[in-house]
């Protein structure tokens, strides 16, 4: 037997393939007889069955795929299925075809007209450059700048749902056109705003569509990352600020260092508003640097984003595949493992040389040590003997000497090793002894 799926999105769309094989059809299944085009089919004299027994008699939906496709499948007649709007989703259409490979039958897909093109046409609107979304789509990513069209809209339950995933990106005042389909299968569009789209009574069912003009940067209430790409073109565009077009990486180089720490500020004191702007501020500066790479056509601020995403999941393999861990050890041993073999790194003096030189020194003498722990080095100068033998040569030496400067260097090293031993993050424990002399000082006169 051979079965044809021939969406039958509404009378006055449907494909001329579809219409035919609908027509031509030995037996014909339609979706649903709550729809427009079961009108067509009864005025056309056109016998046909429907799954809406299915659908009130399946409890979930693998059940309802299930007996959907036994249902298309059983006999030897040549059958058409007529789903409602664009076709069949994909888990429908994979049952379908299990089923179509157990039994042989040919299976063949026409294109389909959906109601999007319907209603954009009825509400005069251009059907090019248009996204088309199912309400079962969302919630899901949209650009603002592209019109969009939402079909299935099919009740308030589900409006409400699209208002509430449309509100992440638009005003609540954003004007929309809601496009419902008649009994004789004609759109009636009405303009409203978003927030009143589930208010509309008696406009709901599986042809209604809801469509979504574009919204400028300016009318947004709330912005995600392509947002903020688009401001930075602007600001160092031709007609943009002069100073911004002004930056390059190394004017930028110390305010990205300042605003890391004010957002290590915003962390320490426990002010999670504070850190929602200030890690606004770093995500700026590294848009900033990205998008003065994409005009020199280096990378992209998707560039970016693509490397974090393959280093994460490479170093994580016991999420991203089979690989078995049995703790925190396990998963910080196999990222350092991982790390070293992605870098190159074979010894210690290739994984020192690796700690950026414009660490704050005292975090970078914390890191070399650790590195160097890790490859077996020997730690010259880094112990509790190497302490005292500092301290002593600091107190024979001359003030402000070349002998005072490397007495306190040895020093400040030895401490940062012990700190090491003990467990102990020496920046940290450094600017809580800060905190506490200030405490304990009192206020200045």
């Amino acid at each position: 037997m051979k079965l044809t799926i021939a969406p039958l999105s509404t009378p006055l769309s449907i494909t001329a393939a579809a219409q035919q094989a609908i027509i031509a059809a030995d037996r014909l299944f339609i979706q649903t007889e709550q729809h427009p085009s079961a009108y067509w089919l009864k005025d056309s004299g056109i016998e046909y069955g429907s799954m809406d027994d299915l659908y009130e008699s399946c409890y979930d939906f693998d059940e309802l795929n299930a007996a959907v496709a036994q249902r298309l499948l059983e006999g030897d007649t040549d059958t058409v299925y007529a789903p409602v709007g664009r076709g069949v989703g994909s888990a429908l259409l994979e049952a379908i075809r299990t089923r179509a490979d157990e039994t042989g039958a040919k299976l063949s897909i026409l294109s389909a007209s959906g109601y999007a093109e319907a209603a954009l046409c009825a509400a005069g609107q251009p059907t090019g450059s248009v996204r088309i979304l199912s309400a079962n789509e969302l919630p899901c990513r949209i650009d603002t700048s592209v019109p969009l069209c939402i079909e299935e809209v099919d009740t308030p339950i589900r409006a409400g749902e699209v208002k509430l995933a449309l509100g992440e990106y638009y005003p609540d005042e954003h004007g929309v056109t809601l496009a419902c389909m008649d009994g004789r299968g004609a759109y009636h569009c009405s303009d409203i705003k978003l927030y009143e789209l589930d208010r509309q009574r008696n406009s709901f069912f599986a042809a209604t569509v809801l469509i979504v003009p574009p919204a400028a940067l300016e009318q947004l209430d709330r912005h995600g990352m392509d947002s903020l790409v688009d401001v930075l073109k602007r600001l160092r565009g031709e007609n943009g600020c002069p100073w911004d077009r002004e930056q390059t990486h190394m004017s930028l180089r110390n305010t990205m260092i300042e605003e890391a720490y004010e957002a290590v500020d915003a962390i320490e004191r426990g002010d999670t508003d504070a850190l929602c702007e200030e890690l606004g501020d770093v995500l700026l500066q590294i848009v900033f640097h990205a998008q003065i790479e994409t005009e020199a056509s280096g990378f992209t601020i998707r560039d970016v984003t693509t490397g974090i995403v393959k280093k994460l999941m490479y170093r994580h393999p016991h999420v991203f595949s089979a690989l078995k861990v049995s703790g925190t050890e396990e998963v910080l041993k196999n990222w350092e493992e991982l790390k070293k073999k992605e870098k190159h790194i074979h010894s210690a003096t290739e994984a020192m040389q690796a700690v950026p030189q414009c660490f704050p020194s005292l975090m970078r003498a914390s890191k070399l040590q650790k590195r160097a722990a890790r490859h077996g080095a020997a730690l010259q100068g880094a112990d509790a003997a190497a302490l005292a033998d500092a301290a002593e040569n600091l107190q024979t030496a001359q003030p402000a000497s070349a002998q005072a400067e490397q007495a306190v260097g040895e020093l400040l090293f030895a401490a940062a090793n012990l700190a090491r031993q003990a467990g102990v993050d020496p920046e940290q424990a450094l600017q809580k002894a800060n905190e506490a002399f200030c405490t304990a000082a009192g206020p200045v006169a």
